[in-house]
């Protein structure tokens, strides 16, 4: 006999908890984060490894999930993590949530001791006696323990067992789950990055740290699964794959708040030991920025350049951005990009006026020989000049860096004129240097050339609108990390 309940199905989004400046739990911008996440989705799940419970303590919780419920107001099913790393702490959580008004409780494994199969069913015994409903909850990356079917099969004829959360990204597992409980209780996808395929093999929906960031799109690919319309739903989770790979592999938490705070919610950073910078990369905040722009998550807005005259350029700002672009004589970029480690790109960019700094460099360079390093200008609009890292010894390496390098390069510099960064007006003002890296290990030339597409999108960016800033500096000085290179 069935035990799902109906309201168990579609998207809930893994909430992210926002903290104020003195580290309290910010009321206002988890009630904002709710409104903005509402009209797309299913149901919504605080206190999850997404809202950093592991971070948080127990009247911590419990300020945040009676806020969710308040806000939501019965509109859609609250789901509250529960979960704690020994047996009387969830059992108490568990039916304090259930007082509190929580529709269901999402209970992980106990974790970090890794305790026996059969001490994590029993776990399972106690908080069933609770009498919440109850969504088992398996992230082996995080808890330790990775359920076996066999496992999760015991626990979910557990009376008050209604569905499954599964974190893992083992589809193998999932697919030992749909033969043997789907009729049973609801099965949801926790793992991004392969959502569409569990919806397709017969999930029930999907609770994600990405729903925070794209609802709508989350549930355009659950509702066009459910009404068998895969190919759109493929295309779908394709166009949100490098956003969902950064959330899922790249330090969830602060990687979400970041983007939130780039679509223009107001957002804490995480709590330490996650840090700016840390798990969550430089490099990775500009590739999430560039994807939510390509989603329309980042709206444009006028941008003025105050050279020759004043030019304004539309392009996707984010709340950091300045309304005005100052100085353009001598501005400084820096970006980086991988993997693999072989093919990792490294640019240093110097932008500037061609009658100022940067355009007498080049033409003094130019006139200097200088074997092993040959410079080469790429590009003339705007006038472009390439400059290696690592001396150039073989004729492999000089096609990796003249060609597939220079090509990444260029390419940036043209999305970076179609996207509004180097506005047309500019072109014949401005010139670049750009220092370019390529590992003499480098074999896989399209990895070389997309690689340096981003590390010149990056440092494009940053230099145009004056990142980092002073206060990112000073926020990030403790995560700072040599990137090839790092010993405590």
């Amino acid at each position: 006999m069935s035990k799902k309940p109906n309201w168990f199905k579609g998207i809930f989004p893994a909430l992210v908890t926002p903290f104020t400046e003195d580290d309290e739990i910010d009321g206002v911008a988890y009630r904002a984060l709710i409104r903005y996440v509402l009209p797309h989705v299913d149901g919504v799940v605080p206190v999850g490894t997404t809202g950093e419970f592991v971070y948080l303590s127990e009247a911590e919780k419990q300020k945040v999930i009676e806020i969710a419920i308040d806000e939501v107001g019965g509109r859609v099913p609250v789901v509250a993590g529960t979960g704690c790393p020994n047996t009387r702490d969830t059992v108490r959580l568990t039916a304090w949530a259930k007082d509190a008004g929580a529709t269901a409780a999402l209970v992980v494994a106990p974790f970090y001791l890794k305790p026996t199969f059969n001490e994590v069913y029993e776990h399972y015994e106690k908080v069933n006696e609770v009498g919440l409903p109850i969504i088992l909850y398996n992230i082996p990356q995080c808890a330790g323990t990775h359920f076996k079917w066999w496992t999760a099969e015991g626990m979910a004829y557990l009376d008050n067992v209604v569905g499954i959360k599964d974190s893992s990204g083992d589809l193998p597992f999932m697919g030992a789950l749909f033969e043997k409980i789907r009729d049973l209780i609801g099965i949801f996808c926790g793992h991004d990055e392969v959502v569409m395929a569990a919806l397709g093999a017969g999930a029930d929906g999907a609770i994600l740290a990405s729903a925070n960031l794209i609802p709508g799109i989350w549930q355009e690919i659950y509702s066009a699964v459910q009404r068998g319309d895969l190919e759109t739903a493929r295309q779908r989770q394709k166009d949100i794959q490098i956003l969902t790979r950064l959330v899922v592999r790249k330090g969830g938490t602060q990687a979400v708040k970041e983007g939130l705070r780039m679509m223009g919610l107001s957002m804490s950073h995480s709590r330490h030991p996650i840090m700016p910078g840390g798990a969550f990369e430089r490099e990775d905040r500009e590739d999430l920025r560039t994807q939510l722009e390509d989603l329309g998550k980042i709206g444009r807005r006028p941008v003025t350049f105050s050279v020759g005259g004043g030019v304004t350029s539309d392009y996707a700002a984010t709340p950091a951005t300045p309304p005005t672009i100052g100085d353009l004589t001598l501005c400084v970029g820096e970006g980086f990009a991988g993997p693999p480690f072989s093919e990792i790109a490294h640019v240093d960019l110097l932008l500037g006026l061609e009658d100022g700094p940067v355009g007498k460099a080049i033409e003094r360079a130019l006139g200097e020989p200088r074997p092993g390093h040959e410079l080469k200008i790429i590009n003339e609009r705007p006038r472009t000049m390439l400059v290696p890292t690592v001396t150039i010894r073989t004729g492999k390496a000089s096609r990796l860096v003249y060609e597939d390098a220079a090509a990444g390069v260029n390419l940036a510099i043209e999305h970076s004129i179609q996207q509004g960064f180097l506005p047309e007006g500019l072109l014949d003002q401005i010139c670049l240097i750009a220092n370019v890296f390529v590992h003499p290990a480098a074999a896989i030339r399209r990895r070389v050339k997309i690689n340096n597409y981003k590390a010149m999108r990056g440092a494009i960016r940053k230099a145009i609108e004056r990142r980092p800033t002073l206060e990112e500096l000073l926020n990030e000085k403790e995560a700072a990390r040599h990137p090839f290179r790092y010993a405590p």
